[in-house]
């Protein structure tokens, strides 16, 4: 179920940076409507909607301020859509964040930066990246059933979800998550019964993106070695994605790695990994390092 994205709207959380950015971007340049769902935008996606906000002469884009950890925010943003443009064909619940300290494996709640709270039991890092994409393809499926349409909604996984990370567990088992979770809905792309909708669910799996996750993170930019490690661009990135929504082939069910000049399926079982440009972090040690350090100085209670 190939979906054209001219003249379709599309819901994008995380949209004020990185990849989602990218995404909306090119999204609008194919005539596409955009509601940025973020908590905020960085300058070049506010001017963005700016231009984009009411144009009479292509694609427009919103901003609808959206914490993804709130459910009832998610919901808020398919209204935002179904008032501004009549609903809402394609989602993309693309926020997300990379073991940040201030929801950390290796920092335990309730003891230095860390934000998570052990008398709540949550990681914000899996609410964020786990939990969203979870509700708001729940939340996606519903709308899609509702305004009886043809819908997709695309993923973002990582190479994290085929390799191991000490440093990052928390991220990894996100990733493991997303890419399970996108391959068990694969069949919602041929329903049984005619009365429903298809709906095409799939996913990308990028390398190392040279994003802010990466760039405004100095704890996570000494793991790279700029002699040895080569990165992807977000740009790169965004053609996937939109690949997977307009390309037949592209079933439901897909997980496409992006590396620098190279993209891929990521078979099931018995798939040989990521591998080659774009997919290395040639420095990951010292991040190793810094949990042995944090096991041996303050891990006990």
């Amino acid at each position: 179920m190939a979906l054209n994205v001219l003249g379709k709207t599309a819901i994008i959380t995380g949209a004020g940076s990185g990849i989602n950015l990218a995404f909306a971007k090119l999204l609008l340049r194919n005539s596409c409507n955009v509601v940025f769902a973020d908590v905020a935008l960085r300058p070049e996606a506010e001017e963005l909607v700016k231009v984009h906000r009411g144009s009479s002469n292509g694609a427009q884009a919103i901003f609808h301020k959206t914490d993804v950890t709130n459910w009832v925010e998610l919901k808020s943003m398919f209204d935002a859509a179904q008032r501004t443009f009549g609903g809402a064909d394609i989602v993309c619940p693309g926020a997300g964040v990379y073991e940040p300290p201030f929801s950390n494996f290796w920092i335990r709640p309730g003891t230095g930066v860390s934000k998570d709270d052990p008398t709540k039991g949550r990681y914000a890092a899996m609410d964020i990246n786990l939990t969203h994409p979870i509700r708001c393809t729940q939340t996606a499926i519903g709308h899609f059933i509702e305004q009886n349409r043809p819908g997709v909604v695309v993923h973002i996984s990582s190479i994290a979800a085929q390799r191991p990370v000490l440093s990052c567990p928390l991220y990894v088992a996100a990733k493991f998550g997303i890419s399970g979770f996108v391959r068990s809905l694969a069949p919602l792309e041929t329903p049984p019964n005619t009365q429903l909708p298809p709906i095409r669910v799939n996913c990308v799996a990028p390398g190392v993106i040279k994003t802010p996750l990466w760039t405004e993170h100095p704890e996570k930019l000494k793991w790279i070695d700029p002699e040895r490690d080569e990165w992807v661009t977000a740009e790169d990135v965004a053609d996937v994605m939109l690949d997977l929504v307009q390309k037949p082939e592209y079933v439901g069910g897909t997980v496409l790695e992006v590396g620098k000049d190279q993209v891929r399926k990521v078979e099931v079982l018995n798939d040989p990994g990521p591998k080659g440009a774009g997919h290395t972090v040639s420095a990951a040690k010292r991040g190793e390092e810094e949990v042995w350090d944090r096991l041996t100085g303050s891990w006990r209670e």
